[in-house]
């Protein structure tokens, strides 16, 4: 389980497949503080550490066919940064949401804006996939745990402060970006039992 508050960024310094499987090699300076078998977020997508090599500063982590259908991870490429975030700690503060590592779906950036310092994002998603965003809820956009500004029906905007612009993969962003979307699990569950009891 994460927070949606990244830690830090990483860089893609080797992409191998094998198989369905896909296996990326990351570079970023918390590598020597990661062990095996160990979670991480990357872009929200949580993934197992497979192998360390901290003389480096590299970690190599595998995602299966699912992951990669589901997420933005088919279309990284080698010198792309991702969001990285390691598990929250039992005694930790829980400074962002309850973000379980799960993409729902991707979505693409349709807006980019710069307002006295801060940045605004529209994203759009397919709604046919049954996931709700609605105003001042929670959501996770590459892991970054964000407060949404004004939610539509297949799309929702969020506000990037300076801090955040610069410590994580918005600040690459374009338009035409596709990201990973996880949707508020509380949100979720309400959605679900509704649709149930509804029937």
């Amino acid at each position: 389980m994460f927070t949606g508050i990244i830690e830090s960024m990483g860089k893609v310094v080797s992409i191998k497949k094998e198989k369905g499987n896909v296996h990326f090699t990351i570079e970023t300076p918390i590598a020597k503080e990661l062990k095996i078998d160990q979670s991480l977020a990357h872009d929200g997508v949580c993934l197992t550490v497979i192998d360390v090599n901290p003389e480096n500063s590299q970690y190599t982590v595998t995602a299966i066919q699912e992951t990669l259908n589901k997420s933005n991870m088919k279309l990284l490429k080698v010198n792309d940064y991702v969001n990285l975030e390691r598990s929250i700690k039992a005694d930790g503060r829980l400074d962002g949401h309850f973000v379980l590592g799960h993409v729902d779906q991707t979505a693409i950036c349709t807006s980019i804006s710069e307002t006295n310092g801060s940045w605004y994002y529209v994203f759009e998603y397919d709604p046919k996939e049954g996931n709700y965003t609605v105003d001042k809820g929670s959501i996770s956009v590459n892991g970054v745990s964000l407060t949404i500004v004004e939610a539509k029906e297949n799309s929702f905007s969020v506000a990037i402060i300076p801090y955040t612009y610069l410590k994580t993969n918005f600040r690459y962003m374009e338009l035409g970006s596709i990201v990973n979307l996880e949707f508020d699990i509380v949100g979720k569950y309400i959605a679900k039992l509704f649709k149930l009891y509804s029937t």
